[in-house]
């Protein structure tokens, strides 16, 4: 058991048999009543992120949790193969697992794999991958009161607002996150 004060971002504790992955920390004191502590936290079991606050003493269970490096591979009708980078043994994971990741996903992807046990929990990205433009349209002349942008598709199909001087070919950033563009691949 550790104390809810303990709790910083990266920490794995088990509530009611559900793993939660602690994304953000803050600690509330309010006059002279005791202090509140809230965390916002990903259920490792279907994904959803949630708040929680704790009155300050209590405490939870902490979860020892595995990270492992693994090389995504490829998907099919059955899921997303992967494998383990230190055992070159190959798994796959269910699409529910991977959730809102798989538009990132690209052969030879090294991620974080996080497990319990032997039992996969949640996969971590990077936060700025690269990707190559397939398709874009022209910059178009006297459109630039603001910052202009135009669609562009990349080599995983995912589309992003590009700056209007990004051209066909051309290798992008982009912020797993939120799906933005961040700048051009040096």
């Amino acid at each position: 058991m550790i104390s809810v004060t303990e709790l910083r971002a990266g920490t794995v504790f088990e509530e009611r048999g559900d793993f939660f992955l602690v994304l953000s920390y803050e600690h509330i004191k309010m006059g002279r009543g005791g202090g509140t502590i809230k965390v916002k936290v990903r259920n490792l079991a279907n994904g959803a992120t949630i708040e929680k606050s704790f009155p300050n003493g209590n405490r939870v269970q902490e979860a020892s949790i595995d990270r492992k490096k693994v090389q995504y591979l490829y998907s099919d009708s059955s899921g997303f193969h992967f494998m383990d980078n230190e055992t070159y043994e190959q798994f796959t994971l269910a699409d529910k697992l991977v959730g809102d990741y798989a538009p990132y996903l690209k052969e030879g992807l090294e991620l974080l794999l996080f497990t319990i046990g032997d039992r996969p929990m949640y996969i971590e990205l990077p936060k700025i991958l690269d990707y190559q433009i397939t398709q874009t349209g022209g910059a178009s002349r006297g459109n630039t009161v603001g910052a202009a942008q135009k669609d562009a598709v990349l080599e995983n199909g995912l589309r992003v607002k590009v700056p209007l001087f990004i051209k066909n070919g051309e290798v992008v950033r982009v912020d797993t996150r939120s799906g933005a563009y961040v700048e051009r691949a040096k």
